[in-house]
């Protein structure tokens, strides 16, 4: 047995002097691993000087955090002791003097960039503040790492209903420094990106106010925005637009003719879809337009006066809040080419119903429908007496009489 241990240990230290100072080190790495930039490592404060934080870092040495890394010694708005416990990012492996360069912002970067991911993998709603504006959304900051809140993920509350871009800014400005709900939409730590969302923070706050309404409900609405072909309302915290063709029974050019930016008005729910609602302010009050043609019957023919002259026909005004169209082909019987050629604007005709569109607030006139087919003059033929009709009969006698006397005579001539 003794024999065995001496050949076994011999064989052990001809193959250690076979192994060269690479296959040491080598080896020396497999069991304890060596920093590269950017690794998190974690130490404990050893000492604090003019030059920096000295951390142990274990097997790994000693590290210190420079100047610009650190902000005297508080870290985070925190004091720094001997004895505490932080984590630090390698920016060099070794100096000449052989300890770990460190930094403790970037550090604090990843960790934060860590904790974003997390929150926006689960969805969790945090509050930020703005630092700046431009004209596509705002500046925020969250714990040193700086993102973006495009206008387009801005709640009902704060988007700007405005299409000039210096007011949209102005409107961006206003909201600056104020505490706002927000998801994260998107972080990518490689490219530095950082997105927020207000709108999608509020979604299922959103959700649950539309689970309380219904169609046909009569709510209060403020007014965010005029547009061209609407108005925006804020109900309760969702977003409502007001069509244009549901402002007025009536005709409507410019929507800012009947509200102001801030009114509060009344308004009824007429469609539910996604998180936005459909409203309407004209249907708060009965229809008009019905009350006013319910007299009229197809086949009426009804006096109205040429409104407005269109290539494809004429409209004509019949009473307040009632127009009709008369196509071109309604005009007259022969080929029109131009409207205008036949009917004038302003001036007053005859027009015949032809067909009513109570759903849609439509009627069709006709005015060639009106004028009647011309019909020859009969002549009234008065049945003879009876007297007259006894000369009538003798004339005849008397005629044929006269006749055959006549062939007669050139008989016998």
């Amino acid at each position: 047995m003794w024999f065995t241990y001496k050949v076994e240990r011999r064989r052990n230290m001809a193959k250690a002097k076979e192994m060269t100072m690479e296959d040491l080190m080598a080896s020396y790495e497999d069991k304890i691993s060596v920093p590269k930039d950017g690794d998190i490592l974690e130490g404990t404060v050893l000492n604090i000087t003019k030059n920096g934080l000295w951390l142990d870092l274990g097997s790994h040495g000693t590290g210190l955090v420079v100047g610009p890394e650190i902000f005297g010694s508080e870290v985070d708005g925190k004091e720094v002791k001997s004895g505490d416990k932080m984590s630090a990012s390698v920016i060099c492996q070794e100096t000449d003097e052989g300890y770990i360069l460190l930094s403790l912002r970037k550090a604090t970067r990843e960790k934060i960039w860590d904790k974003l991911i997390r929150m926006m993998n689960e969805g969790e709603v945090f509050k930020v503040k703005a630092f700046d504006a431009n004209k596509g959304g705002l500046l925020v900051e969250y714990e040193t790492v700086r993102g973006f809140l495009p206008v387009s993920q801005l709640s009902t509350e704060h988007y700007p209903r405005v299409s000039d871009k210096d007011e949209i800014l102005a409107r961006l400005n206003e909201i600056i420094g104020r505490p706002l709900d927000v998801v994260v939409l998107d972080a990518d730590r490689a490219e530095s990106k950082l997105i927020f969302s207000e709108r999608a923070a509020l979604r299922e706050k959103t959700e649950e106010i539309l689970d309380k309404f219904s169609i046909g409900d009569k709510v209060k609405g403020k007014v965010t925005g005029v547009v061209d072909f609407g108005i925006f309302l804020n109900v309760q915290g969702v977003e409502g637009l007001v069509h244009i063709s549901e402002i007025s029974w009536d005709r409507v050019d410019d929507p800012s003719d009947f509200v102001s930016l801030g009114d509060e008005i009344d308004v009824k729910i007429i469609g539910i879809e996604s998180e936005k609602i459909s409203l309407s302010i004209k249907r708060l009050s009965g229809d008009p337009w019905l009350k006013k043609v319910k007299n009229i019957k197809v086949s009426d023919v009804i006096k109205g006066e040429v409104s407005r002259i269109t290539p494809f026909g004429a409209f004509v005004k019949l009473q307040e809040g009632i127009e009709a169209l008369v196509h071109i082909s309604e005009l007259s019987d022969k080929h029109v080419t131009s409207p205008d050629a036949v009917v004038q604007e302003g001036k007053k005709y005859d027009f015949k119903v032809i067909s009513i569109d109570m759903d849609n607030h439509k009627m069709a006139l006709s005015l060639k429908s009106v004028s009647e087919p011309k019909t020859e003059k009969k002549v009234k033929v008065e049945e003879p007496t009876a007297e007259e009709k006894k000369e009538t009969k003798k004339d005849k006698e008397v005629k044929v009489k006269k006749a055959k006397e006549t062939k007669k005579d050139k008989e016998e001539k």
